[in-house]
């Protein structure tokens, strides 16, 4: 018979020369390097994967779930070929690039994958943190290529002061980095594409500068100025022991965010699996078979045929699906 409850999972860590230390301090992630720039909460791909480290499928993969029994664990409206979302927790000690993803169309026949489409929820940040989001004129591919030439592209850029609880959609063609100081959700197509467009002249570990992918950038990038909008997600919906605020729905993923103070129930739904990220706080996840503990930083697995479950505790969740 096979075994159907809250999956712990374990991440899969990338670390780059702008990543920090507080994933390994403040949010459970001491077995990943140091610095940690990047914790990969869920994640199902060819080279990384979350692996499961509680109950008796403790090892196992959920590409090995899907094997399993695809419908059961992955849901009977998920994909099969493919595990259709990345979820990550980032650290930026340091600025990201500025940088560019692909949209569908142009990823599956140029890179053989899946666009990159993602929605940022900031997790915390340090005062005068900011975000570069879209360009905030339009300029063409002449200008933009100069501009990398001379240091002088954010000056075109919509730079976005963040707050705790802020989110942001990102989509794909639009240009953006994540400013230093901010600890990030990331919620995205399942894809690792990304160009970068202008690096801060910084040199690696090496002594190297980091390879940019400017002429891959130019077929992807929309030039569309953007007007920075509302992203404070409200206080959402009231009821007893929690509340509960839809933070993004697009044809890839629904992401929600759980504010909560007591006991409450959710229902997995069949259709697809649900991912929990603990952003704030600890207590117990209960279901039918038993009780998984939890705290802040832990990534749970919800099979999608596992059916009712209660969360109970104080904290913050975001909660994921397709």
């Amino acid at each position: 018979m096979l075994e159907l409850y809250p999956i712990l999972l374990k991440p899969y860590y990338r670390d780059y020369l702008w990543g920090g230390i507080r994933l390994r301090k403040e949010f459970g992630k001491e077995d990943g390097p140091n610095p940690t720039a990047e914790s990969w909460e869920l994640v199902c791909r060819t080279n990384a994967h979350s692996i499961a480290r509680n109950g008796p499928l403790a090892g196992r993969t959920l590409d090995d779930l899907r094997q399993m029994d695809a419908a059961l664990y992955w849901g009977t409206d998920c994909r099969k070929d493919a595990f259709p979302i990345l979820v990550k927790l980032i650290d930026a000690k340091r600025d990201l690039s500025i940088q560019v993803h692909p949209s569908e169309r142009s990823a599956l026949p140029q890179f053989g994958e899946q666009g990159k489409a993602e929605m940022w929820y900031v997790v915390d940040c340090l005062p005068q943190s900011y975000i570069y989001y879209g360009f905030s004129e339009r300029i063409d591919e002449e200008e933009l290529i100069r501009r990398v030439d001379d240091g002088s592209i954010c000056d075109v850029l919509n730079k976005v002061p963040v707050e705790r609880g802020d989110v942001f959609y990102i989509l794909p063609g639009m240009i953006h980095a994540i400013g230093s100081g901010i600890v990030m959700a990331e919620i995205q197509q399942n894809s690792d594409t990304t160009f970068r467009i202008y690096d801060y002249l910084r040199l690696d570990a090496n002594g190297e500068m980091r390879q940019l992918h400017l002429q891959r950038a130019k077929t992807v990038i929309d030039y569309t100025p953007v007007i920075p909008t509302e992203c404070r997600v409200n206080s959402g919906a009231v009821f007893s022991g929690f509340t509960m605020a839809k933070m993004f729905s697009c044809p890839y993923f629904c992401a929600y965010r759980f504010e909560f103070r007591d006991r409450f129930s959710l229902n997995s739904g069949g259709k697809s699996f649900q991912h929990l990220l603990f952003v704030e706080g600890s207590g117990v996840l209960r279901y039918e078979g038993g009780e998984v503990a939890f705290h802040k930083g832990d990534s749970v697995f919800i099979p999608a045929a596992l059916g009712d479950y209660a969360i109970e505790g104080i904290g913050k969740m975001l909660l994921s699906h397709v």
